[in-house]
């Protein structure tokens, strides 16, 4: 847009202390990073289990698309649409057609978009701190556990992230250039993101705060008439673009916890299965919210790592003075305030917050750290005369840094056991969903705590959400669980110790696990008399002797 050049930064004279990369270095740079993202994650895939049962909620949307259900697969569905209907775009490139291959399609998305991420993400480092602080942003962004996590349990975390950190970096190029052309841009990619999950929504509500407080500070001030028109067109835009499917809704999100955040609805009951802990008798709304606060910045501490998070002000502070940086430190400031605040309100209402839902303010956090490890380590210098010609100095190169940062991530970490190598993140949950396909008989009820043992046992039951209600139901005889959902600390965890008192596992899988790896139990509740033990072929659960 033809802002005036008080909104229109010479990015050169930003870095006019360091030359520009060519534009081939740029293309080296990224698909370097983004063979080392692969790598990363084959080897994180092969060493972490599925934990969460959330990503099954996206497959079955893509299950119903494909039988021909589009209304109900997309329209009033839990999750919003963009995931399920990716996974079903991946599903013919996996091939087969039963529930192993729909769980491979979604695997295969979410690793194809963390690896993609790359790209933005670099882009996002390049244009809000400069050439030498892009590949460090990216390399950090990508090493993040959490993202094999995401790939791990096909949530649809990934798909956002990509389309969140393309459209954060849209928004960057618009609040530092000025350029009109980057204002539909952004609200293009903000609508993808929020098509994705419904925190999308956050991208064109930062941009639009920041429009409306930039002429409140003079360092930020844009062309009255200019700055009428970008807020204008970015409200008018975003309504067109994410509008439709608000009506069809008939909200910004079907999610419980989309109401209860926003105050449309009342927060969950004190002993619902999704909050971490039951609520206590009569507590406090000030010490929810205290206890809310704690949960997300222990929360933001994890999805940001603790020393990287530590950096993440001196990388903004380092920063170099201008009225775009100024611009973007509002923006920035914007999103990561509306989005810590949700987070404490989701888990004051829903009584839950998991590192996960931090990795928004956590991306941009990383992104300053890592230009505060790119100035920090400009900084340092080794005299030429130990080296060479007196007054000279020779400042460390890449491998130094990757040095550093392996220090400052490994170490930290060095105490930690590591997981066992496994044939694949649900090879558990495909044992027991087979074991459960020849062993339950029609009309025969299963609670089923994992979500995946059911999928793949193509069998009807009742899954997690249904835990409160399951145990009226007469027909109930198998319970299958983790043996942290029986003797966790939520609500729940007494109503399946309930169920299952005093029985031994009928089944378990894997009979030996290793250390730190996930065993699904199988518990029968009306054990037939005299039960033998029986095991299966090469790779199925064992059933032990029911005494």
């Amino acid at each position: 847009m033809g802002i005036d050049t008080s909104f229109s930064p010479s990015p050169e004279r930003e870095s006019a202390a360091r030359p520009g990369l060519m534009l081939s270095q740029h293309v080296v740079r990224v698909i370097l990073l983004m063979a080392a993202t692969a790598a990363m994650l084959v080897w994180g895939l092969r060493h972490t289990e599925a934990c969460y049962g959330d990503g099954l909620r996206a497959i079955e949307q893509a299950r119903q698309v494909a039988r021909g259900d589009w209304r109900g697969g997309l329209i009033g569905a839990v999750d919003h649409p963009l995931h399920p209907l990716l996974i079903l775009a991946a599903h013919p490139l996996v091939g087969g057609d039963d529930a192993a291959s729909w769980q491979r399609a979604a695997v295969a998305l979410g690793f194809a978009c963390v690896v993609l991420l790359v790209i933005p993400a670099y882009l996002l480092g390049r244009d809000a701190f400069g050439d030498q602080t892009a590949w460090l942003a990216a390399m950090l962004v990508a090493a993040n556990p959490l993202l094999v996590t995401i790939v791990a349990n096909a949530l649809t975390e990934s798909s956002f992230l990509l389309a969140w950190t393309w459209g954060l970096w849209a928004a960057v190029r618009f609040l530092r250039e000025g350029r009109f052309v980057w204002l539909p841009v952004t609200i293009g990619l903000g609508a993808l993101a929020y098509l994705a999950r419904p925190e999308g929504i956050l991208l064109p509500v930062s941009v639009a705060g920041t429009l409306l407080l930039l002429p409140l500070h003079q360092a930020t001030r844009i062309h009255w008439p200019r700055w009428a028109a970008a807020t204008a067109f970015l409200v008018v835009g975003s309504l067109a673009a994410a509008g439709p499917f608000i009506a069809l809704e008939g909200g910004i999100g079907t999610r419980p916890s989309v109401a209860r955040v926003l105050g449309l609805a009342p927060g969950a009951s004190a002993d619902a299965p999704e909050r971490e802990r039951p609520l206590a008798a009569g507590q406090s709304a000030s010490e929810t919210y205290r206890q809310a606060t704690a949960r997300v910045l222990r929360c933001v501490r994890v999805a940001a790592f603790t020393p990287l998070l530590l950096l993440a002000l001196p990388g903004y502070l380092l920063a170099r003075r201008s009225p775009a940086r100024a611009r973007l430190g509002l923006f920035f400031g914007l999103i990561l305030g509306i989005s810590v605040a949700g987070l404490v309100r989701l888990h004051a209402t829903g009584g839950y917050c998991t590192a996960r839902h931090a990795l928004i303010p956590a991306l941009i956090l990383v992104v300053f750290a890592a230009h505060a490890i790119e100035r920090l380590m400009g900084m340092i210098a080794i005299p030429g005369s130990w080296l060479g010609p007196e007054r000279s100095r020779v400042r460390p190169g890449a491998a130094i840094w990757v040095l550093a940062i392996a220090v400052l991530v490994i170490l930290p970490r060095r105490g930690q056991v590591a997981p066992a190598e496994i044939p694949g993140p649900f090879h558990v949950y495909r044992d027991s969903g087979d074991w459960l396909a020849r062993t339950v008989e029609p009309g025969e009820a299963v609670l089923d705590m994992t979500d995946w043992s059911s999928f793949f046992s193509n069998g009807p039951g009742y899954r997690f959400a249904d835990v409160q209600a399951a145990p009226a139901d007469p027909s109930l005889r198998w319970v299958v669980l983790r043996r942290s959902h029986l003797f966790g600390h939520w609500g729940y965890s007494g109503v399946l110790r309930g169920l299952v008192a005093g029985l031994k596992p009928t089944a378990v899988v894997p009979e030996h696990p290793a250390p730190g790896q996930i065993q699904v139990e199988i518990y029968d509740r009306f054990p037939p008399a005299g039960r033998i033990a029986a095991s299966g072929g090469p790779g199925s659960p064992e059933v032990a002797p029911r005494r």
